[in-house]
């Protein structure tokens, strides 16, 4: 059984504000929290008996079992699985090496928190350690954003701070790219094997202050050539296809 207060304090965590003051946030699903659970031990865990019957939980975690009707009154998801856990926040790395040993994506005002979920789960897919936002990018740590990422948030580490303070600090010779579109087809580039990838706003693209700073300029070309087509790409899709061309070469 679970207390109202509990249940209060777990739905309180949908705000960035809560979530910050507790340094914590919340993951649900069987996938997801088991995933999250090979990195970090989880601060109290909701679930059903069935789930508790199947996994060993640290004696460090408060354990609540709850019947589905009540974790469906905890859970920010429409159709509840089984567990939710509170996990701690980890801690950030407020100024990361600025020498490059591969390829690192750079966020610049992403809103969505399912594309940035699946940014983080793209980067996962395709190897790629660490994401540095702008500190104007969605929370990495809102429930939406956390199960986007289908558990991939315990192997991508995220940071938020100044972009273009970061950009700057890098070696001139660091590769910046960027996907622009008066930049140079994708598939007709040399690319390079570390670097960052800039990807911008939803709505705007790379803010100015961060174009001045990029110096590989990609175009992700439609077909065919001169056919009218969408005015653009959604930004996730975008992060991916630029990804997968990194990879291949």
């Amino acid at each position: 059984m679970i207390s109202k207060a509990k249940i209060k304090y777990i739905k309180s965590l949908e705000h960035k504000k809560f979530r910050k003051i507790e340094q914590v946030f919340v993951a649900e699903g069987p996938k997801v929290v088991g995933d999250m659970m090979q990195t970090a031990t989880p601060k109290t865990i909701v679930a059903v008996q069935e789930w508790f019957d199947r996994h060993h939980v640290s004696s460090e975690t408060e354990l609540i079992v709850v019947r589905e009707d009540e974790l469906a009154k905890t859970s920010f998801l429409q159709h509840p699985q089984e567990v939710l856990a509170v996990f701690p926040t980890p801690p950030f790395t407020a100024s990361p090496t600025n020498q490059l040993t591969g390829l690192e994506i750079a966020l610049d005002g992403v809103q969505d928190p399912g594309n940035l979920g699946t940014i983080i789960r793209i980067a996962d897919w395709f190897g790629i350690e660490h994401i540095y936002c702008s500190t104007d990018t969605a929370d990495a740590f809102s429930p939406k954003t956390v199960q986007a990422t289908m558990g991939s948030l315990s192997r991508v580490t995220i940071t938020y701070g100044d972009l273009a303070e970061r950009l700057a600090s890098l070696p001139p010779t660091t590769p910046i790219y960027g996907t622009m579109l008066d930049g140079d087809n994708l598939y007709e580039q040399s690319l390079a094997t570390h670097g960052v990838i800039v990807m911008g706003n939803e709505g705007n693209g790379i803010s100015p202050r961060i174009k001045e700073l990029v110096n590989r300029k990609l175009l992700i070309p439609n077909f065919p050539k001169g056919r009218k087509t969408a005015d653009s790409l959604n930004v996730a899709i975008a992060t991916a296809i630029v990804c997968a061309e990194f990879r291949r070469r």
